[in-house]
Order: C-alpha cells, then sequence, then structure tokens
C-alpha cells in the first residue's frame, strides 16, 4: 500500500519529469528505489502504477495546448488544412514506437526496468545532449508545417525511449532538432506526440494489470497500492507537469539541451556510487 506521502513524491517526479529531456520512467524506477518501493510482491503493481500515472502528464497538455488539439480535431473533420497535416504526422510519428512498444514490451520490463540500465541509459544520454548542445543548429518554428518525412523521423527516434533512462523527450526533441526543427518547435511536437504514445501505454498497462487479476493472477494494482494514494499521485503528476512544461520551452530558447546533459551524467554518478556504497537497494 502507497502511503499519502510516497504517492505525492512519485506524482511530482513524474510531473516534472515527464516531458524534460531527463527520463521520468528512469527518475521513478529510481525514486522507487530510494522509498524502498521495489519489493518483489509489488513490483508488477508498481511497474504498471509508473506508466499510469504519466496519466497526469496527457491532461496536462491537453490543457496547455488545447488551441493545437483543437486545429487537429479540425482537421480530422476536414475544416483545417494544417491541422490534418499535423494530426497525419502526429499519427505516423506514434506508429514504430507503438509497433515496437507491443513487440518488446514484456522483455523491456524484465530485463530494463531496474537501476543499473536506467544508469547507463542516463549517462549515455547525458553524453548525447551535450555533444547537440555544441553544434549550432538553426531549425524551422512551425511544427504545421511539418514534412511526413521528418514526422517519420521523429519517431524512429522515440523508439529509443522503450529502454527506460533514455527519455521520450530527449530523443523527440533531439531528434526534431537534428531534423530541422528549432528547440521550442522539437518541443512542442514531441508534447504533442506523446498524448498518442503516453495514453497507449497507460491503457496497455492499466488493462493488462486488470485482466491479470480477473484471471486470477493476483490482486490488482488498485488492490495492492490503494485507490486513494493513486489519484492523489495522478493529480499531483497533472499540476507539476504544466508548471514544467512552461519552464521547459523558456529554458530550452535560452540555454538549449547541455545542462540536461550534465544533470544526467551527475545523477547516474551518484546512484552509481549510492548503490555501490549499499545506500539503495538495487532492484
Amino acid at each position: 500500500m502507497l502511503t499519502w506521502w510516497q504517492a505525492v513524491v512519485l506524482g511530482l517526479v513524474e510531473g516534472i519529469t515527464e516531458y524534460l529531456p531527463v527520463s521520468s520512467t528512469g527518475h521513478l524506477i529510481l525514486t522507487s528505489s530510494l522509498l524502498r518501493l521495489n519489493q518483489p510482491e509489488t513490483k508488477d503493481a508498481l511497474d504498471a502504477y509508473l506508466v499510469v500515472v504519466q496519466g497526469g502528464a496527457i491532461l496536462a497538455v491537453l490543457g496547455l495546448y488545447r488551441s493545437r488539439v483543437a486545429q487537429m480535431v479540425r482537421g480530422l473533420l476536414g475544416r483545417d488544412r494544417d491541422g490534418l497535416r499535423l494530426a497525419g504526422n502526429v499519427g505516423l510519428a506514434f506508429v514504430p514506437a507503438a509497433v515496437a512498444g507491443v513487440l518488446l514490451s514484456k522483455a523491456i520490463k524484465s530485463t530494463l526496468f531496474s537501476d543499473w540500465p536506467v544508469l547507463a541509459a542516463l549517462a549515455a544520454g547525458g553524453l548525447w545532449m551535450i555533444w547537440l548542445g555544441r553544434r549550432s543548429l538553426q531549425g524551422r518554428d512551425d511544427v504545421a508545417a511539418l514534412s511526413w518525412q521528418t514526422a517519420l523521423g521523429i519517431g524512429l527516434f522515440q523508439t529509443l525511449a522503450l529502454w527506460p533512462g533514455t527519455s521520450r523527450s530527449m530523443v523527440t526533441i533531439g531528434g526534431g532538432m537534428l531534423l530541422g526543427l528549432s528547440a521550442v518547435a522539437a518541443a512542442e511536437f514531441s508534447f504533442l506526440l506523446g498524448l498518442p504514445t503516453l495514453g497507449a501505454a497507460c491503457v496497455h498497462d492499466l488493462a493488462g494489470n486488470l485482466r491479470h487479476a480477473a484471471q486470477g493472477g493476483g490482486p490488482s494494482m488498485f488492490q495492492q497500492l490503494g485507490i486513494p494514494p493513486i489519484v492523489l499521485g495522478f493529480a499531483v503528476a497533472t499540476v507539476s507537469a504544466a508548471l514544467a512544461v512552461r519552464w521547459l520551452v523558456s529554458f530550452l530558447t535560452r540555454h538549449g539541451l547541455a545542462p540536461f546533459g550534465w544533470y544526467r551524467l551527475a545523477l547516474a554518478a551518484i546512484f552509481a556510487a549510492l548503490i555501490v556504497a549499499g545506500a539503495v537497494s538495487v532492484g
């Protein structure tokens, strides 16, 4: 059973890190280790919750980018040509990770949802972001004018984020910049792409957890962790994600990606030292 303060901590970590290029899943796994929540008897429920809580971040983007979402809806209804192109590009970019996720989900959870693989991904991603930050990349600002080739390329980059610790935001923002978008436009497309990507992951893991429980495989996530703390964590994630998104756009304009790369390297080094010292239990 999650306590209320543990739910608040996990919700804050999810909301703050989901759209920052630092890996929300990686931070949640490491935070779970710090809180000593990664026990064998609750591992399946906790793994499902760490995905489902991302729904709070979805609500945040739906609110902040409601005009873009409305534009895409108008496009699908045949009322906005740019909106139709943008919706099509978001859908196209979603496909590669969706296919790879369905094929590799079980293997990823059984082998990569633990501390050392996350730390390796954090460090590798940090080096890549520092390299990106040293390049003078100038790009387009209008996501509605994105070509389908660029959208597909960003979608292929997104498949790398199936390794927890890599960061979906990092690979889609960085990939978008390499493919000709400005940092702000790449971030906006990353946020919009997160709607179907995170939504599908939430539904998939929630349905899988409930189906497993219904078939007699054990208690559901709600029974093991408790409904009130799950709802509380979800709400905290929504509010903190909205604040983080607003901050990120402004920060990228001024400083780029390199500071996040240095942060990732420092975090990986600190956690590795804690694990070696025995201060953190390895999940």
